[in-house]
């Protein structure tokens, strides 16, 4: 094969597509196939059996390359397997595949240091081994896996601007606190940095301390499970203040990295191929009429502010944090780019601006 990272490109998806080279005499008379499946593996210890992580098939299809059931001569090959044929001679046979539009990306969450062979992931896998037929148990020694990627892009849209804003009245003041918060574009790539401009009118009583702005990314495992897991992946902590009576216009700038965290347990990855290294989980984009629930898991992301308001009282104790939550009912993307593949995070507006109180005394 030519790659292993295959890309979703919304409205068509790049083909798995190369070449075996058999040993006829080794083979004694069995046929080989080529498999490619999709598995959704949920590495939780309570549902184990008996040693055997529990696990589902969301997709599964095999094809038997030799002996060929029409001769190859007569095929069409991709423009890879045509110089893989004429390199590797007579005994080398193509496999083709495309991909279903309702399968989800690969997607994995990082394990901690305690979750030793427990994994939670959806994998692609190229498999290929020989048999009497093609539903003879597969022998280790007679079959070769190879651990594929399918990995999501989503289409730069220039021309919308996300923007989100909410008014809060306080009690006890006559005029409330206005917060808008909004993005350059809707777009970025891995490792491009997010602008995030914040906007604040303090025309209440309150006086607001210690702004911060950070992305999250927020998972729910939909399949057999309703776990979610919400971490922060990028965050800048201010002591920037808005005095009550004044106003505050400013841009902060947050880098969304895997690099900034490390062996963090839950967090959403690209998938992980064997000795390489990932990104951050690509967001989900399902597509009309999937049911959410054959994607194994979706992944999302939000840009949240947070402050502290200060009650001028000598008698505050401080609270639990209030969240307004503002719903646009768009969807805003980030999409990342490495080399030749595409890779993408996507942030929902309807969670595009989070403001979070405490209060303090002054």
């Amino acid at each position: 094969m030519a790659k292993r990272d295959f890309v979703d490109h919304c409205d068509v998806v790049d083909p798995v597509d190369g070449v075996i080279l058999i040993d006829p005499v080794q083979l004694k008379g069995k046929k080989v196939y080529v498999m490619l499946s999709c598995t959704f593996r949920y590495g939780r210890q309570d549902m184990d059996v008996m040693g055997v992580a529990f696990r589902r098939d969301l997709f599964l299809v095999t094809r038997q390359v030799y002996p060929e059931l029409q001769d190859k001569e007569k095929l069409t090959h991709t423009k890879i397997q045509q110089k893989l044929l004429r390199k590797l001679g007579d005994n080398a046979f193509p496999f083709f595949f495309e991909f279903p539009d309702n399968l989800p990306c690969s997607v994995a969450l990082q394990p901690g240091p305690s979750d030793v062979g427990k994994k939670c992931a959806v994998e692609f896998e190229v498999k290929a081994f020989c048999g009497e037929n093609q539903d003879d148990k597969i022998d280790k020694q007679s079959s070769v896996r190879l651990t594929i990627r399918k990995i999501q892009h989503s289409p730069e849209n220039t021309k919308l601007v996300p923007v989100a804003e909410t008014t809060f009245e306080f009690l006890m003041s006559e005029k409330p606190l206005h917060v808008k918060l909004s993005l350059p574009k809707e777009t970025f790539y891995h490792g491009e940095p997010v602008p995030v401009n914040v906007e604040i009118t303090n025309s209440s009583s309150r006086n607001i301390k210690d702004i911060s702005v950070s992305v999250e990314q927020v998972t729910n495992v939909v399949l057999y499970s309703n776990d979610k897991y919400v971490k922060s992946v990028a965050k800048e902590e201010t002591n920037d203040s808005v005095p009550s009576g004044t106003s505050l216009k400013k841009d902060y700038t947050l880098y969304p990295l895997l690099a900034h965290n490390k062996d963090r347990r839950g967090l959403a990855l690209d998938g992980r191929l064997k000795h390489e290294d990932t990104n951050l989980a690509s967001s989900s984009i399902v597509k009309q009429e999937v049911l959410k629930e054959v994607q194994g898991m979706l992944v999302s992301y939000k840009v949240i502010v947070r402050m502290i308001r200060l009650k001028i009282s000598p008698f505050v104790t401080r609270k639990k944090p209030q969240h307004i939550t503002i719903d646009k009912g768009e969807k805003k993307k980030l999409v990342g780019w490495e080399g030749v593949m595409l890779c993408g995070v996507e942030v929902k507006s309807e969670q595009m601006s989070l403001v979070s109180f405490v209060e303090d005394g002054e």
